[in-house]
């Protein structure tokens, strides 16, 4: 199948070298479209060099230039992996230029973008595939199959906290997702995995939500930045560093896809997450209620010192737990700090106190706690679950008793919490996923 790479930064690696690579076979990439020329280039001399890749057989493009380029090319099938705020336009034009859809979360980031997509499915009669890589990971492939055999009964409500640290939470502040008008915030970027997760794990979908937060840490208004006093307003500089900056020098792989493509758009991957113009929250809580009667309490922060999450699921017969730590800490050593994301390339750092791991337990009414094995953990990001995904997008998926491929529908069911959310926020009160219109049901 041919396909089109829509949106050439950091999130587009994934796919081009499983195109490249181990989806050779059944995947050819015949196009690749960005905004910005300079991470084109980056793309297409990786698939030459690593992949043998003819670049005269690679069209490449303006998103303007949408249509033309899908028609050029012959692509079937189109990958999104651009910046939220374009998903719902990109989507919609690949549906009528004729193309499949892959799409990164959240599927969109607003509830009339969600009435678009809506429409182009029905229209065009395409499919739309949400890349939800957190089901694949073993350890909540583990917990979907603990819940779905009805061990602990009925579900009756879920206790979910995620805790992004000073690494990686801060990374979105640093970034086009520091503006809540680029991606809906957290709740929307974020947290649709998280509530992804819920919504598979409990079969059933969210009916009302209730939010609660706001900038409590990052920004110029919090007293941390009061605190630091003057300082840079981005994170490449000569001379030291505080332990909030990103120098892009320090990342060969960031230097070239943002560093040294700067002069073409001036997009700045290194900002200040203490500079104004933050309006993403960095401190959430939520309770969501379900169709069939659970209901969830969720808590996220942004500038948490560990990484990790922590999912209790409470049922008529027992509890399952699902306890997760993927860094132990943030070090400051060098001048820098040195890995963003520790779900992607691991930790690299550890401790006995809190040491990374990952334990499932379960225990019934009346018994004593037990810990369940998390079998099929491999290499690669999210414990091997990315590999697994990747192959069920090129080469389709098979019989799975877990049913983790996942469509548009289930890309709505994910962000109608966050979608929920923010007007929850917005206005002090419960809202429903009814009163967004947002079509939930298949």
């Amino acid at each position: 199948m041919k396909y089109a790479q829509i949106g050439c930064g950091h999130r587009a690696q994934m796919y081009v070298d499983a195109i490249g690579g181990d989806h050779r076979d059944v995947a050819t990439l015949v196009a690749m479209i960005d905004t910005n020329p300079g991470r084109i280039a980056v793309h297409l001399r990786d698939m030459v060099d690593k992949y043998g890749y003819d670049p005269a057989t690679v069209l490449t493009g303006h998103p303007d230039d949408l249509e033309a380029i899908l028609a050029q090319s012959g692509a079937e099938r189109v990958i999104v992996t651009s910046p939220d705020y374009t998903h719902a336009d990109v989507i919609c034009r690949a549906l009528r230029a004729g193309c499949d859809v892959v799409t990164e979360k959240p599927l969109t980031m607003r509830a009339d973008y969600v009435h678009d997509i809506e429409q182009a499915v029905r229209e065009t009669g395409r499919s739309v595939v949400v890349t939800f890589n957190y089901r694949y990971s073993p350890r909540n492939s583990a917990l979907k199959a603990v819940v779905q055999s009805g061990e602990i009964g009925a579900v009756t409500s879920v206790a979910f906290e995620w805790v992004l640290d000073t690494a990686h939470g801060a990374d979105y502040f640093r970034r086009w997702h520091r503006d809540k008008a680029n991606c809906g915030g957290l709740l929307i970027h974020k947290a649709s995995h998280h509530f992804d997760l819920v919504n598979w794990w409990i079969d059933d979908i969210p009916s009302r939500v209730y939010a609660s937060g706001g900038v409590r840490f990052y920004g110029s208004e919090s007293s941390t930045a009061r605190a630091l006093g003057p300082h840079a307003p981005r994170g490449t500089h000569d001379g030291p560093h505080s332990p909030f900056e990103l120098d892009l020098r320090n990342d060969s792989r960031l230097k070239e896809l943002y560093l040294d493509q700067e002069h073409f758009d001036g997009y700045l991957r290194d900002q200040d997450v203490f500079a104004p113009g933050v309006t993403t929250e960095d401190n959430l809580a939520l309770v969501v209620d379900y169709r069939g009667g659970p209901v969830l309490s969720y808590s996220l922060n942004a500038h948490c010192p560990w990484e990790g999450y922590r999912v209790c699921v409470n049922g008529t017969l027992g509890r399952a737990e699902l306890m997760v730590v993927e860094r132990s800490g943030v070090l400051f050593k060098d001048d820098r700090v040195e890995v963003l994301d520790p779900s992607y390339s691991g930790s690299d750092v550890d401790d006995t106190v809190r040491p990374v791991g990952e334990h499932l337990i379960v225990q019934k009414h009346f018994g004593l706690a037990e810990e369940r094995p998390i079998t099929a953990v491999g290499p690669g990001g999210h414990g091997g679950g990315d590999v697994r995904m990747l192959k069920d997008v090129f080469e389709g998926p098979g019989e799975d008793p877990l049913r983790r491929p996942s469509d548009w529908i289930d890309g709505v069911r994910a962000i109608a919490v966050g979608l929920c959310g923010n007007v929850s926020l917005a206005e002090g009160r419960a809202v429903t996923p009814a009163e967004l219109g947002l079509p939930l049901d298949r």
